[in-house]
């Protein structure tokens, strides 16, 4: 059983690595439209807020890279979902062969 939950476990994994070497250009943040009058929606513009090296950064951005950005704030948000699931597995991964390594020993 535990041998098969590996071996599945290992899958999923390789798979992950192959989703992340797929991903392009990326950014962390999230992209906003503002108003400079938001009673009325006037005057509207984007802007990308972030963290980077623990320091809060925000930066205005043209409406012609609107959709770039988009883009890339969603791959940056996949690449992260990956890299959670990846942890996640490995350390199921390593618990599980802990296991099989003390249930043998004790045999």
């Amino acid at each position: 059983m535990a041998d098969s939950r590996l071996g599945n476990i290992e899958k999923q994994i390789e798979r992950i690595k192959r989703q992340l070497q797929e991903i392009g250009e990326m950014r962390p943040g999230s992209l906003t439209k503002q108003y400079r009058k938001p009673n009325d929606k006037q005057w509207g513009f984007y802007q990308l807020s972030y963290t980077y090296k623990m320091k809060s950064k925000t930066e205005y951005v043209r409406p012609q890279h609107i959709a770039d950005l988009k883009a890339q704030v969603k791959a940056y948000k996949k690449f992260r979902s990956l890299v959670e699931t990846w942890v996640a597995l490995a350390i199921e991964h390593s618990k599980l062969k802990i296991n099989l390594a003390n249930r043998k020993h004790l045999k």
